[in-house]
Order: structure tokens, then sequence, then C-alpha cells
């Protein structure tokens, strides 16, 4: 297989499982709860793996629904700026910033938020498409 082929099977790979972000959302719960029994730490774990795939999504939907090309990149500074303010009464409270803590309070406010902005944006193109808007 070359390079080229492996690289669109890999995007591909993403596209599928992006698109349908609860699958791997719901395959990872299932099996981190099964092995560790944990269902805290497997919530946590399946929430941090669908982020990634809600980023890409949710970013492609953005960039379809408002005709813009910077989806990404909005997502990208909501993040940032909940980093500031999180990491801001982090520092202000104790007096210092524990970049872990605030990586991971980022990443899990990301995935609501991501998790919402997905279904709100699937349906507005569902809605779209059904009223005889064309699709891609």
């Amino acid at each position: 297989m070359s390079e080229r082929a492996m690289w669109n099977a890999i995007i591909s790979a993403y596209a599928v499982l992006a698109i349908g972000s609860f699958v791997p959302f719901a395959a990872v719960y299932g099996i981190s709860s099964m092995q560790t029994g944990d269902k805290k730490r497997a919530m946590g774990l399946a929430m941090d793996m669908t982020t990634v795939f809600l980023i890409g999504v949710v970013s492609y939907l953005l960039n379809r629904v408002f005709g813009i090309h910077m989806g990404f990149y909005l997502i990208l500074l909501f993040m940032l700026l909940g980093a500031g303010l999180i990491g801001n009464a982090q520092y202000r409270l104790r007096g210092k910033v524990d970049g872990t803590k605030l990586f991971r309070a980022i990443w899990r406010l990301s995935f609501f938020g991501l998790a919402a902005l997905y279904v709100l944006l699937m349906l507005v193109e569902i809605v779209r498409f059904l009223a005889g808007g064309e699709w891609e």
C-alpha cells in the first residue's frame, strides 16, 4: 500500500468516526468499563477520545453552515479563551496554575460544547437537505 493510499485510508476512517461520533464514544466507554470496572474513569476516557472526533466534524459543520473557512480556528479560539479564564480563576484561588487540571477542564468542557454544537449543526444540515438544499 502506498503512502498516499494509507493517508487517504486514515482520513476516511477519521471522517466516518467523526460523523458518527457517538459510536466511538459508546465503544470506548463499553470497552473501558468492562476492562476496568470503573464507570467514572471509562466515561472520562470516552469523553476525551470523542472530543478529538467532535473537533473535526464540528469545524466542518461550522464551515459548511456559515460559509466560512475557519471553523477549526474558532473552536481553538474558544478553547484558548476558556483556558485563560479558568487559568486566571485557578491563579486567583490557589496562587498557581495547574496545567494538567486546566487542560483536562478545557478538554472536557469542549466535549460538552462541541457535542451540543454537533447536534444543533447536524439538525440544521438535515433540515437544509430536506428543504431541497444541495449536499456536497
